[in-house]
């Protein structure tokens, strides 16, 4: 499920981006949506190292009520590197997910989905261990944004709540620059585990946005560094 040499989570990562597991369309209505983050020690040295201090949260919302939140302490299962954060964290998140009592529709993940130099981020890779589908969300783009060799305000989508502009890797759409709220920075949303770009932004979009990050996955978040802190 993890592996835990990088040749061999290349092979993987391949292996599920050929994948086609049947796509998934939210229901109507409210949905059960988790979020999951994971965070390290404060004191690592360079990018990260294998064995470092680390906790996973998992938080589930239901519309604006929270429904359940987890956390795993651990360590970090492998070093950081660029593309296979796999490695490093997906043991953990998935250990914190499976602790939610009830199974969530959809998993929003820290994390890339076809943004990725294998089409395959750990958002996506994380969906298929869990058998969930997932949705990648970050604050930037992650290949896309290389590729683009422009500034990535050229491509945000105009000032308004909902608006949305393509993120492209070699003629195919990935992901896209998502306004949660107006006046403030698009996210980044991924095409992930059995969800389209436009199931992925729907997704955010039914999530409650308190603030600019989907509130299932900042409440992660804060979950995964107040047990840091502790």
């Amino acid at each position: 499920m993890w592996p835990t040499e990088a040749d061999a989570l290349i092979e993987e990562q391949r292996r599920l981006a050929a994948a086609a597991p049947p796509a998934w369309q939210p229901p109507a209505g409210e949905l059960m949506i988790a979020g999951c983050f994971v965070c390290f020690g404060r004191d690592r040295h360079g990018p990260g190292a294998a064995g470092e201090p680390a906790w996973a949260a998992a938080v589930a919302l239901r519309g604006r009520r929270h429904l359940a939140g987890t956390v795993r302490a651990g360590v970090a299962s492998g070093p950081y590197e660029p593309g296979l954060l796999a490695l490093r964290e997906g043991p953990l998140l998935e250990a914190a997910v499976r602790d939610l009592p009830t199974e969530p529709a959809v998993l929003l993940v820290n994390a890339t989905g076809r943004d990725h130099p294998r089409r395959a981020g750990l958002a996506l890779h994380l969906g298929a261990v869990l058998g969930l589908p997932t949705v990648g969300v970050t604050h930037r783009a992650l290949l896309a944004t290389r590729e683009l060799n422009s500034a990535p305000q050229a491509d945000w989508p105009p000032d308004r709540y909902g608006a949305a502009s393509p993120i492209v890797i070699d003629g195919e759409q990935v992901g896209c620059w998502l306004r949660t709220r107006a006046g403030t920075r698009p996210l980044a949303v991924h095409a992930a585990w059995r969800t389209s770009v436009n199931v992925a932004a729907d997704v955010v979009l039914r999530s409650w946005c308190r603030r600019r990050t989907p509130e299932p996955l900042r409440q992660a978040r804060h979950l995964a560094r107040a047990a840091r802190a502790a």
